[in-house]
């Protein structure tokens, strides 16, 4: 390679090993200096992708990512640098050095398909730092952003939501349980921060900017910390996210319990509320099997302790639970038991004992000490299980093992994110993994019950092989919290790596005044029909004998579809792809797809469209690419275009399957 060296240019290059018909492999470093700013290019290899490192006029530094010229990422490094910066060359990477940081530029990997680059750097207590991802370079294609956050007010893509100096931690605030520091947008480029960092985010319609502090709800006594992210440039989104399940995320080791997918889950919890009895258990069975409705368990949910943390059954309540098992099994049901991770002060000696072993979530505040409130607990009452330390995950299983010798065949965990436990909390564990560590620990201790639990929460824990539960959803049609939330929650989800999603309540929860119409009902139950499980609380025949029919019609589909679900689960294991992927899966550069998030997948062959709006008996539906049968009616069509005004009254759900398609059972 000659270079020639001109007026006011200094260039360094490295040529590495050159192959036949292999990609050459070149480092390029290029320093212009002139009155206003200093460019710096990082030439990865020959497939066109190029890293430019550009110092403002302001001192700050900006590093974009191009493909074959056109900007497919550019995030600001948003500190004065002052003129005293230096830009250094290093294997494979550049340093940016000045006004106490040093900032590490290093392609780890690269591929003619794919490069990852990481951002790395050592801070000082008491230094904020902020890196600012900018949602469009420049480029002239608009880019489309998914992955973010698990939100009531659930939006897609998420670009379209707003944070302020947000703690990017599992909290039960906007139903934040899913909060995976992965970001994907439709050009192929994710960003993926480290799970040690501090992490804070603010996000408007054009920035996501990524703050690191050592500020609570962090462990904030370190003297130095990290912040650390990696970039991964792939040809387009899918392979984006594929490549980023493979670096970053992981993929689940096996898949959830089989008959939780093909027959529906039926849950105590919106029909009866609290308290409930052993006859409350046995009657629902009854009208269950009375209705002719198959079962994959049934679920006893709040109230059935004798206090909140004893972990031991009523026994006014529930006189004999071994009996009430043995009959719910006769009647062809399993049984589950929902469980949470507090202990209420008042619940004795069970929370005098965990006091004394030091198995509580303690604050390093002695003002908050052991206190906590939850929903079913008052202020300063209750306490947080510190499954961090081994010894109460221990005692809190040895209690759960004894529900089991008792019948009970499964759990339903509650609960579990970072903020019920006291503030600035003072466990076990490395300490630049508070307060997620208690998250991760949680969820791996009931993973350890089998792949028939479910979870609500999670933290690195895509690889586990159970249900993970949409946090309860209003009985509402909107956006917030609503049934126009849950197909973005659910694309949301599996775009964190975690593909086997358990929908909430078909209908919600039913809180406050909220009211179900049979109408809401309908639609709620259609939306989920091809995800990979239904969960009954409030009951068809609480509706009328219509709703029972139109509720065995797609029960009946979804149980026939299951076989696919199922193939799709193990497809997750085998090679990361979700089970519900958005539909700009089968075509990554419709960028018509890119924007609907009413619409979803199963697998690659079905199309689900449901009708989400109160009254309409209509709509407008996106077909991407493919030959597609219209699951009503038979008619095939072509993909990449819009169905204009199709005709979905109440009992009808619009859904599509490719022609190519051929169950295998």
């Amino acid at each position: 390679m000659a270079l020639q060296v001109t007026k006011k240019c200094l260039v360094y290059s490295t040529l590495g090993a050159i192959l036949a018909a292999a990609v050459i492999a070149t480092v390029l470093v290029l320093v212009l200096r002139d009155d206003e700013e200093i460019m710096k290019n990082y030439a990865i290899d020959n497939s066109g992708l190029v890293i430019q490192l550009q110092e403002q006029p302001d001192h700050r530094y900006v590093l974009a990512l191009l493909r074959d010229g056109i900007p497919i990422q550019r995030i600001t490094f948003d500190h004065d640098f002052t003129d005293d910066s230096e830009v250094e060359s290093i294997p494979r990477g550049l340093q940016l050095i000045g006004s106490g940081q040093t900032i590490t530029i290093k392609e780890v990997e690269t591929s003619p398909n794919f490069s990852l680059i990481s951002i790395t750097r050592t801070l000082r207590k008491g230094q904020i730092i902020s890196d600012v991802v900018h949602f469009n370079p420049g480029g002239e294609r608009e880019l489309q952003w998914y992955g973010g956050p698990e939100q009531m007010e659930q939006h897609y893509p998420v670009q379209k939501l707003r944070f302020e100096d947000y703690a990017y931690v599992p909290k039960e605030l906007h139903s934040a349980a899913i909060v995976e520091r992965y970001w994907l947008n439709s050009a192929g480029v994710f960003v993926y921060v480290e799970k040690e960092v501090p992490l804070f985010i603010d996000q408007d319609e054009e920035t996501l900017r990524l703050t690191a502090k050592k500020e609570i709800p962090y462990y904030s006594y370190d003297e130095a910390f990290e912040f650390n992210y990696r970039i991964g440039v792939a040809k387009d989104a899918r392979e984006g996210h594929l490549k980023a399940v493979e670096k970053v995320l992981n993929k689940p080791v096996g898949i959830p319990d089989e008959r939780m997918v093909r027959h529906p889950i039926w849950s105590t919890w919106v029909r009866y509320r609290r308290p409930i009895s052993q006859q409350t258990i046995l009657d629902f069975a009854s009208e269950i099997n009375g209705y002719g409705f198959k079962n994959a368990q049934l679920d006893i949910d709040d109230y059935w302790e004798n206090c909140y943390g004893s972990l031991i059954f009523n026994p006014i309540t529930f006189p004999n639970i071994t009996e009430l098992t043995e009959q719910l099994k006769e009647m062809g049901f399993r049984v589950t038991l929902w469980i949470h991770p507090f202990i209420n002060k008042n619940c004795q000696p069970w929370y005098t004992e965990a006091l004394s072993k030091g198995f509580l979530v303690k604050s390093h505040n002695e003002t908050i000490g052991y206190n906590t409130k939850w929903w079913n607990s008052g202020e300063n009452e209750a306490s947080y299980i510190n499954f961090n330390n081994p010894g109460a995950r221990e005692w809190f299983r040895q209690r759960l093992q004894e529900l089991r010798d008792e019948g009970i065949d499964s759990f339903k965990f509650d609960a579990g994110e970072t903020s019920w436990a006291p503030e600035d909390p003072d466990v076990e564990g490395q300490k630049a993994l508070l307060p997620t560590s208690m998250t991760t620990n949680f969820v791996r201790m009931c993973a350890e019950f089998g792949p028939m639990i479910e979870i609500r929460t999670g933290f690195t824990t895509q690889d586990l092989p159970v249900f993970v539960r949409m946090l309860d959803l209003d009985t509402r049609w909107g956006m917030n919290n609503g049934l126009q939330s849950l197909i973005p929650t659910l694309l949301q989800m599996n775009l964190n790596g975690y593909p086997f999603v358990l929908p909430d309540m078909i209908g919600g929860n039913v809180y406050g005044d909220d009211i179900l119409t049979k109408e809401l009902f309908i639609r709620w139950l259609q939306a989920n029909t091809f995800m990979p499980s239904m969960q009954f609380s409030k009951t068809p025949w609480d509706i009328d004998i219509e709703s029972v029919e139109i509720s065995k019609r797609y029960v009946n589909l979804h149980e026939d579809y299951s076989d696919y679900i199922l193939q799709r689960m193990r497809l997750a294991v085998a090679e990361g792809i979700p089970v519900n992927p958005p539909i700009w899966w089968l075509d990554p550069e419709d960028e018509i797809a890119q924007t609907i998030g009413d619409e979803y997948l199963l697998g690659e062959d079905i199309l689900v469209a449901p009708v989400l709006t109160e009254f309409a008996t209509t709509r407008n539906v996106y077909l991407p690419k493919g030959t597609w049968r219209d699951g009503n009616t038979n008619q095939v069509y072509e993909g990449g275009r819009w169905l204009y005004s199709y005709a979905a009254p109440m009992d009808t759900l619009p859904y599509f399957v490719k022609t190519s398609f051929q169950m295998r059972r």
